[in-house]
């Protein structure tokens, strides 16, 4: 990351005389949007908050549904309830992620500093969902059956209620949508960059479906009526490749919150908005 903000840094630098009208020639010119994110247009990347990560447990469990074993990670915000008191929001990662990847992205020093500034606290679990968009590709690895059935009871045995809140980005965006269809009980449901696809062609190319039949059954903005009704909060940024997918979702949806602001796909963007969706999820559970 420092090596691209050098990048840019420099291009800015020797720009001064594009700059003026080079809003107008990077929307005609073709490659637009890679350029506005060359020249820094995507917004400021945002930074892990510099205070006290909580606790955070990381345990090997065996998941039937996924027929392996799993990482199950724990955040809870510094100096918060430990036991039952918290209430807990599942946060499902990206196709290239893991359940670590929540620690690597500073969500325990992001609760620490939401309760801080008033944001009621909660604990955040993740569990390896795999490449398949918590689809089950193969019979024998059915994500979507480990959080619906496995989940709440590795949580119970932890002293934990069962997630009353979903945050997800990328493909666990898509996941937390695809969860949210089967729960009436869920209170927030927070996603950033939505990895989802208007048609099948956007997508047949993919290992990450069995067939067009499974995308279809699948695919959120396909089910949009589903959840509807779930208290929703949508992040996406202007030059993300999911973004006009993202416009027909909030269109469809009419979510609780809704932002299409300067950003790409990429953890740059994540670190600014991960603070509102924070305080989206903690307003809610609460």
């Amino acid at each position: 990351m420092d090596g691209l903000r050098t990048r840019r840094a420099a291009l800015l630098g020797g720009a001064g005389v594009l700059l003026a009208g080079a809003g107008a020639v990077a929307d005609v010119l073709p490659g637009g949007p890679p350029l506005r994110r060359l020249l820094g247009w995507t917004g400021e990347d945002g930074e892990i908050p510099d205070v006290p990560a909580g606790p955070v447990t990381v345990e090997r469990v065996r998941s039937a549904a996924r027929g392996r074993d799993i990482d199950l990670v724990l955040l809870r915000p510094d100096a918060a309830p430990t036991g039952g008191l918290l209430p807990v929001c599942l946060a499902l990662h990206g196709l290239r992620g893991n359940a670590r990847t929540f620690i690597d992205m500073g969500i325990a020093q992001f609760l620490t500093a939401a309760t801080r500034a008033g944001v009621p606290p909660f604990a955040v679990v993740a569990a390896d969902g795999g490449p398949t968009y918590y689809t089950a590709r193969d019979p024998q690895d059915d994500p979507l059956r480990m959080l619906r059935e496995e989940l709440p009871a590795w949580l119970a045995e932890r002293g934990l209620p069962a997630p009353t809140g979903l945050l997800g980005y990328s493909m666990g965006a898509f996941g937390a949508l695809r969860l949210a269809r089967d729960r009436t009980d869920l209170r927030a449901v927070a996603i950033a960059s939505p990895a989802l696809h208007e048609t099948w062609s956007d997508v047949e190319d993919s290992p990450s479906f069995r067939d067009e039949s499974q995308w279809a059954a699948n695919e959120p903005l396909l089910h949009t009526e589903a959840i509807a009704g779930v208290p929703l909060g949508v992040w996406c940024g202007s030059e993300d490749p999911f973004v006009e997918a993202a416009r027909t979702l909030i269109a469809r949806t009419r979510p609780a919150t809704a932002a299409v602001t300067r950003g790409a796909h990429d953890e740059g963007y994540l670190l600014r908005v991960f603070p509102e969706m924070i305080r989206f999820i903690g307003a809610r559970l609460g």
